[in-house]
């Protein structure tokens, strides 16, 4: 799980370059029911990552150069967007048929919660934002929340090891397609 953990940082901290170096759109998701093999949740969660870090990403790219009003309002958007999906994602994945598959439930059920406070945030931050000061401000601010839920996301996956005392979702993290990007980045 360390490998996982340091892969999703690393992508994390790839979307915070792209957003601070002023650094996403939305996708699909993974879904199930109450309870989904280790293997679901892990190939779950890894694309709910992927799509929001290639997301916002996308995002910071319209902040690239020349800060407007008008492109900090579209990559906050594009954030939000992106952000709502990942929290959709992360409730849908239920929890994995572990032995401590509450734990991680409860752990991914926290970062939703975190990732919407900080969007609130954010949004905040960028309407209150009137000039080119204040938006180059905004700008900073956004790529400040950005760090914050890369930490949170880095917090969820200490979690998430915590509550894998077997190795099943480390297991199920290395032997999924969908982990590749992330654990390849790391190994």
């Amino acid at each position: 799980m360390r490998a996982v953990r340091f892969a999703i940082a690393a992508l994390v901290l790839a979307a915070l370059l792209a957003a601070a170096g002023c650094g996403g759109g939305s996708s699909s998701s993974s879904s199930s029911s109450n309870e989904s093999s280790a293997s679901d949740w892990a190939s779950g969660l890894c694309t709910a990552l992927t799509t929001w870090t290639n997301s916002v990403k996308s995002a910071g790219d319209k902040l690239k150069g020349n800060v407007s009003k008008d492109s900090l309002n579209t990559a906050a958007d594009d954030i939000k967007s992106a952000s709502d999906t990942l929290v959709s994602d992360l409730k849908d994945l239920g929890k994995p048929n572990t032995k401590q598959g509450q734990d991680a439930k409860n752990a991914m059920d926290q970062l939703s919660n975190e990732v919407k406070s900080d969007v609130k945030q954010m949004q905040s931050d960028v309407k209150n934002a009137s000039g080119v000061q204040a938006a180059a401000t905004a700008a900073s601010s956004v790529g400040t929340t950005l760090s914050t839920m890369g930490n949170q996301i880095n917090s969820a996956a200490s979690k998430l090891d915590q509550a894998d005392p077997d190795g099943e979702l480390k297991k199920a993290f290395q032997n999924s397609p969908d982990c590749k990007s992330l654990t390849s980045s790391s190994s």
